[in-house]
């Protein structure tokens, strides 16, 4: 689908995310910051001119078992709000079902990966539960009708679907994304994209240490591959 970038709307919204994320993260530190980022970064998509055009609705999950890739903040903000949020009996079938994902998913490659329908450990009745602390990827996928998404589930080996979404909503969320992640970078935080069973099987195994690596701004899941994701809305000068 092809549409125009709206400049005004996408500018607008990197400068503002751009002053507002820097100095959060400086105040609140990352994971305080991206809490923050999140609230407005639903707000941007609900405000955005085209969005009452999704047809997204409780209880419709085709996009859950497609592949989610996650930036190290937002997995550390999962990994509370599994602990802080979550019955422990909730906490103990999502973790084993994570590590399940993760295994099955280091025995192919990346581009078996992208087509391979794999539940996500959330989902749960076909609900999200971790909804509110979920990732910028599950946040900005959104799409004008769900038929295209039932066939994508359905055929995921077909490369001629042609998904129907809503410009300005993609925009308005795609702007976001790439400002916050850019503030985060230059504080010196590992904004690598994780497929999201991997980096969650490794920091549950580990949270002190991938606590540790994260804040030493070092890589912060050392043993597995990320990939550095261009920005789209973001001009070469910002």
């Amino acid at each position: 689908m092809e549409f125009e970038i709206d400049t005004l709307l996408v500018t607008t919204i990197v400068a503002d995310e751009l002053q507002q994320a820097r100095s959060e993260i400086a105040e609140l530190g990352p994971l305080g910051a991206l809490t923050r980022s999140q609230l407005r970064h639903d707000a941007r998509l609900a405000a955005a001119p085209d969005a009452h055009t999704l047809a997204c609705r409780a209880g419709c999950f085709w996009c859950c078992y497609f592949t989610v890739e996650v930036r190290p903040v937002e997995v550390l903000r999962i990994v509370d709000f599994m602990q802080h949020e979550m019955p422990a009996a909730d906490r103990e079938r999502i973790t084993a079902e994570i590590h399940a994902n993760a295994a099955a998913l280091a025995k192919i490659d990346e581009d078996a990966r992208l087509r391979h329908n794999l539940k996500c450990p959330f989902l749960h009745f076909g609900r999200c539960s971790i909804y509110s602390v979920r990732p910028q990827t599950c946040r900005n996928y959104h799409a004008t009708n769900a038929a295209g998404c039932e066939q994508a589930y359905k055929e995921p080996d077909n490369d001629d679907i042609d998904p129907e979404f809503a410009p300005l909503v993609y925009q308005s969320g795609g702007a976001h994304v790439d400002a916050f992640s850019k503030a985060m970078q230059e504080a010196g935080y590992d904004v690598a994209a994780y497929e999201l069973n991997a980096a969650l099987s490794v920091a549950l195994n580990d949270i002190a240490g991938t606590r540790e690596h994260f804040q030493s701004q070092g890589l912060a899941f050392p043993t597995i591959d990320g990939i550095d994701v261009s920005p789209e809305f973001l001009d070469s000068d910002e």
